[in-house]
């Protein structure tokens, strides 16, 4: 199991259209409209705990041309209309400065800048004038998925990556193996590459196998 979870194939690239959205559906709806333009608003910040989907919103944004998953400290090119900026509570005090004066040099470029943590702005231990400019958007907190959303999303990620995860078979992986879904989704990927290395189709004794 753990040498499969190690040499896995690449998922699918994260988009909004594989994200499961649960009670987040208003703020998918809302950052389809922002990146297309359709809105007013230029700043975004996300939070939430861990596993809640920030990073992968994040990268979802972040993969189209003219789009930077920055890590704080590169040079932003300039025909980057799209700036976005993960676990802001994790950066070291000289890349707080540097994102500070980034996402002032956005905003008066009329640039897109989204940032995600763990924590409401004012709930951050970050530099006073960072965590006062991440609040200057709008704010949004994502919800946690349920155990019927979780259910979807593995079987939507085992779909990404080409084959049919019976509802039966996500619904036990649930219930005897927690509910991380980081973890899960791995657990789906071990058992496409397993399916194929012993040319056996996907059932639940073919997953308990793997999981002895």
């Amino acid at each position: 199991m753990q040498q499969l979870l190690l040499d896995i194939r690449p998922a699918a690239s994260p988009s909004l259209d594989n994200f499961i959205a649960g009670p987040n559906l208003e703020l998918v709806c809302l950052l389809r409209k922002w990146q297309a333009g359709e809105t007013t608003e230029k700043s975004l910040y996300l939070w939430g705990p861990p596993g809640s989907g920030k990073t992968h919103l994040l990268r979802a944004l972040a993969g189209q041309p003219g789009t930077l998953l920055w890590n704080g400290a590169d040079d932003i090119p300039a025909d980057i209309r799209l700036i976005a900026l993960d676990d802001v509570a994790q950066l070291a005090e000289s890349v707080q400065i540097n994102a500070f004066s980034a996402f002032n040099h956005a905003r008066s470029a009329g640039k897109l800048w989204i940032a995600a943590g763990e924590n409401a702005p004012a709930g951050l231990s970050i530099r006073d004038d960072l965590r006062t400019r991440l609040g200057w958007g709008l704010v949004y907190r994502l919800q946690p998925l349920s155990d019927e959303d979780k259910r979807a999303a593995l079987i939507l990620h085992a779909k990404s990556l080409g084959f049919k995860l019976d509802s039966a078979i996500a619904a036990w992986l649930l219930t005897r193996h927690g509910r991380d879904l980081g973890y899960l989704l791995q657990v789906v990927e071990a058992l496409d590459r397993y399916s194929l290395q012993t040319r056996r189709r996907v059932t639940l004794p073919l997953l308990k196998t793997l999981l002895t």
